[in-house]
């Protein structure tokens, strides 16, 4: 499927142009708009090349015109050889262009350098560099220095012709339309002007008619649907195939590994190197012949008053290329899908509201004849004292929020629904891959791409046993060795989180017991309405929160670089196993470092805390954290929160803040000069370079926040509406940078979300695991039910008692010296009541029984039946899982007819096509015509220097 230009675009039809030399300080130019070449043989273009490109002279300050001897033997008219136009008026001609000087040919690429006065080197890598980009078929034109607005920056411009279009369509295998489609959309939906506030005008949604595409082949120009040769290409394929021949130029005569636009980038030789943008974001082009795709955008896509509107994804896809369009469509899905889950969270959370009354126990708690005269045993050695449970009324009832019934339906529920979120995701995805001509993009036409950088690093060469080429390759022995100490560094990172979540715990514990003696009789006790709240438990815990915060941050921007290099130094052969790989290393280290320390409170806080005459010690040193009597999902919660919203709006910031900071101190000077002063290459080379890893950065902050939304949410129902507010904000944050804010970025094709898919279904298998856990171990869900069902001495259920039941009693005299409180730290109510007994949360015998502070027959039955529960919810949730998914197609039965369809006519129009061809061929040559014995004197069509040694 394709959706080609529309038929009221100017058509201008070029000739195929001669490539000619430049000058030696501003690169080589073509002018296509006075000569053409008609050349008898590949072998004469490459000569003409040759000596064209050794007679170029030194620009003056003006336009100056260079003959070389081959073009006065061979040419009746002289071919010219274009330098750079000093003496251009830019009052008179409006710079807010993407075209060359001459209006017609389209500016595909730039290339922005400075003439450093020590540069001889760089100068001669960029002359070079420029001779075979000329070589290759490109043509170019500079802008001197003295047209910049700095007086000091070069510009070089990109044209590719017809002909390179031509050749590299046909070596990068790209799809163009053949045919109209003949299916028509199934367009009828019932209430569907219900939606229409949410719609776009249609000719932003479909800015192209709907094509049946082919793989583009160069011998068969005939059978593709060609109205313009100039505008056949979208601006995204053009700068595609021009950054792939960069990718691939040599700049050194000598060494022949040294080649690339990046290596050039790295070492100064070009400081910028981005395709344009086609108009400013907040006005049309005053170029009639440019789209203005990019204002379009901004006005329909990227305002924040937009927010609730749908994404112009085909139009994002023919601006911005397959692979950016995919991620926008996948944040679109995903905070879609989000709002069904943020739906459900939050009626859990009424529900909560709602049956404030039913909750007994946190009425007891509260009560001063029941709460009130519990006494509970000290929370640390020496500097905690004894404390009455009504001390936790407020955090009790905070916990029921969201520690209810409703928290096992809503775990339940979010097992399915990511599930749901899956399977749709890839119906969806694989309707794009049909709209988008993404659909027979195999991996194997990827592995044929080779990163430039493998192809340089690996020296040793074989055979490949396909096409029976040399190829390069990296031996076994140094594959393995990169492999294990890539390995080996991302463990030690793995080590190094794990080592500060150990400093975390260890700074919970050793800072409890100076809360609690210092909150004592602390003035924030007296407030009204957040003393109660003020506790020591909720002070270490949210320092320890926001420290484990800050180190998140620290260790993520550090461990980012070392992942990159670590990534490089395994040289991958391609890009997509590249980003694969960063992917896998990045998505580890990321796991660790976000969620360690929700899995702590979550699994192992107040779990191995023994009993208060045998405590467990941390290191023998410190005395292990204990949960509160309404347990610690309260505190995972505002966990979850801390680090999630924290994270969120981090990025938020990151993201469109320092971005447009950096744009507006480049720019401060020129932001406001008119567009005949201000070019369009000027204004894109002041924004900011959206790098090859920018759309990762992108994904891995979007799976972070899913892994936060599935593996945690059973203790924070809320958890996807604040995602979804996120990621609304998130949509038009990424639109505003992508449209405002970044260059252009170049086009890459991606027919699905990469590794990123297979990471998803792991979270989602492993979401399952630890829902039920939480539910079971974190919640009190389950010994509330076991207490209703099984210990009530009632006739009826019910939760009378159920404190008074879940909490042990210890004997006072039975403390060890080291455990037994300062007669400092107790209260003055201790003193003035003969107390002998003080009570902890866990179930054991109380003293006087035959096994004293032994775990009762209570406890193993509520161990029972959390092992019984986590057993039936994982099972009922992956049977349902795996129902849905294969309930749920992948590919639509619709999509599914129109690729029939698509590949049905491709047989039958070629085989049409191959037969009238045949057929003219023999009305040609005639039916009694000899067969000629003459030498063959037509012309050979011209060849181009392809730059295609990596395809194998």
């Amino acid at each position: 499927m394709y959706r080609g230009k529309s038929s009221d675009e100017t058509l201008i039809e070029m000739n195929r142009t001669a490539w000619s030399g430049g000058e030696e300080n501003n690169g080589f130019h073509a002018n296509s708009d006075k000569e053409t070449l008609q050349l008898e043989n590949a072998e004469s273009m490459l000569s003409v090349v040759s000596e064209c490109s050794s007679a170029v002279s030194v620009c003056s300050s003006h336009s100056s015109v260079n003959v070389c001897e081959q073009c006065e033997r061979e040419h009746t008219e002289p071919q010219q050889h274009l330098t750079s136009f000093k003496g251009v008026d830019k009052q008179q001609q409006s710079k807010d262009s993407v075209y060359f000087r001459d209006g017609v040919r389209r500016i595909d690429f730039v290339l922005s350098y400075i003439d450093d006065k020590d540069g001889e080197k760089k100068q001669d890598r960029r002359k070079v560099f420029e001779a075979n980009l000329v070589a290759a078929g490109l043509e170019l034109e500079t802008e001197d220095k003295s047209e910049s607005e700095d007086g000091k920056t070069y510009f070089l411009k990109i044209h590719v012709p017809w002909e390179v279009l031509a050749t590299y369509a046909d070596v990068l295998k790209i799809k163009v339309p053949f045919k109209t489609n003949d299916i028509p959309d199934k367009k009828d939906v019932p209430m569907s002007w219900l939606c229409t506030p949410y719609r776009l005008p249609e000719h932003v949604m479909q800015p192209e008619p709907d094509y049946f595409t082919a793989t583009f082949d160069k011998s068969k120009i005939d059978f593709f649907l060609i109205e313009d040769k100039e505008t056949f290409f979208p601006p995204s394929t053009r700068n595609r195939i021009v950054y792939y021949i960069l990718s691939r130029c040599q700049y050194s005569k000598e060494d022949k590994d040294k080649k690339g636009i990046k290596r050039l980038l790295n070492n100064g030789t070009y400081i910028a190197a981005f395709p344009l943008h086609d108009s400013r974001y907040w006005t049309r082009s005053r170029d009639a012949n440019c789209d203005s795709e990019r204002y379009a955008l901004y006005k329909y896509w990227a305002r924040f008053s937009r927010f609730y509107k749908e994404q112009p994804l085909n139009l994002i896809r023919k601006y911005y290329g397959e692979k950016i369009g995919i991620y926008f469509a996948w944040l679109g899905f995903y905070t879609e899908m989000l709002s069904y889950a943020a739906v459900v969270g939050l009626l859990c959370f009424i529900y909560g509201v709602a049956s404030f009354d039913e909750n007994i126990w946190s009425k007891e708690i509260c009560n001063e004849t029941i709460g009130g005269q519990i006494v509970m045993c000290p929370l640390c050695d020496k500097k905690c004292g004894y404390w009455k449970l009504n001390t936790t009324c407020s955090s009790s009832w905070q916990s029921y929020l969201f520690d209810n019934t409703a928290t096992v339906f809503f775990a339940i529920f979010m097992g399915i629904w990511v599930t749901l979120f899956l399977e749709f995701w890839k119906r969806r995805q694989a309707r794009l891959e049909y709209e988008w001509d993404l659909v027979d993009m195999e991996e194997e036409q990827q592995q044929l791409q080779l990163r430039p950088e493998y192809e340089i690093k690996c020296t040793h060469r074989r055979r490949n046993r396909v096409t029976q080429e040399m190829e390069p390759y990296l031996p076994l022995t140094s594959k393995c060795a990169r492999s294990v100490l890539s390995g080996a560094t991302v463990l030690f990172w793995m080590c190094l989180i794990i080592a500060s979540i150990i400093g975390v715990i260890a700074y919970r514990l050793a800072v409890f017991a100076a809360f609690a003696s210092i909150m004592k009789d602390s003035p924030t006790n007296k407030l009204d309405v957040v003393g109660s709240l003020i506790t020591p438990q909720f002070a270490t815990s949210v320092t320890a929160s926001c420290i484990n915060f800050v180190i998140i941050m620290v260790l993520n921007f550090l461990y980012e670089r070392v992942a990159i290099k670590i990534t490089d130094m395994e040289v991958p052969k391609t890009h997509v196993e590249y980003e694969n790989k960063l992917t896998v290393k990045m998505f580890l280290f990321q796991f660790v470092n976000y969620y360690s320390s929700c899995f702590y409170v979550a699994f192992f806080k107040g779990k191995f805390v023994g009993y208060p005459g045998d405590y467990a010690y941390m290191f023998g040193k410190w005395r292990n954290e204990e949960c509160e009597p309404g347990g610690c999902l309260i505190e995972l919660t505002t966990q979850l929160v801390i680090v999630m919203v924290g994270k969120q709006v981090w990025g938020n910031i990151q993201e469109a803040l320092v971005p447009w900071l950096c744009n507006w101190w480049v720019s401060r000077n020129a932001r406001n000069h008119p567009e005949s002063l201000y070019s369009r290459w000027e204004q894109d080379h002041d924004l900011q370079t959206f790098g090859q890893l920018g759309l990762f950065y992108e994904y891995l902050e979007m799976v972070i926040q899913f892994g936060f939304i599935t593996l945690f949410v059973a203790s924070f129902p809320l958890a996807p509406l604040l995602a979804l507010m996120n990621n609304i904000l998130e949509v038009r944050v990424d639109a505003w940078k992508f449209t405002t804010q970044f260059r252009r970025p170049v086009a890459a094709k991606a027919h699905s979300i990469g590794a990123w898919d297979e990471i998803l279904n792991m979270i989602a298998v492993f979401s399952v695991v630890t829902n039920a856990f939480i539910v079971s171990f974190t919640s009190d869900m389950i010994p509330r039910l076991v207490y209703k069902y099984a210990y009530y001495q009632g006739a009826e259920g019910s939760m009378e008692g159920y404190i008074n039941s879940s909490l042990a009693v210890f004997n006072i005299t039975d403390f060890k010296p080291e455990n037994r409180p300062d007669d400092s730290e107790n209260p003055d109510w201790f003193f003035s009541s003969n107390i002998t007994t003080c009570r902890y949360r866990d179930y054991r015998n109380p003293p006087g029984h035959e096994k004293p502070y032994i775990h009762s027959m209570q406890f193993w039955h509520i161990l029972a039946a959390k092992l019984a529960f986590i057993i039936i919810m994982e099972h009922v949730v992956f049977v349902v899982k795996f129902f849905v998914a294969w309930l749920i197609p992948d590919v639509p039965s619709d999509v599914k007819a129109r690729i029939k369809r698509e590949r049905y006519l491709i047989q039958e129009y070629l085989h049409n096509y191959e037969l009238e061809k045949l057929k003219i061929q023999l009305s040609q040559n005639g039916p009694n015509i000899e067969q000629c014995t003459c030498p063959t004197t037509a012309a050979t069509p011209v060849k181009l220097e392809v730059l295609s040694d990596c395809l194998t």
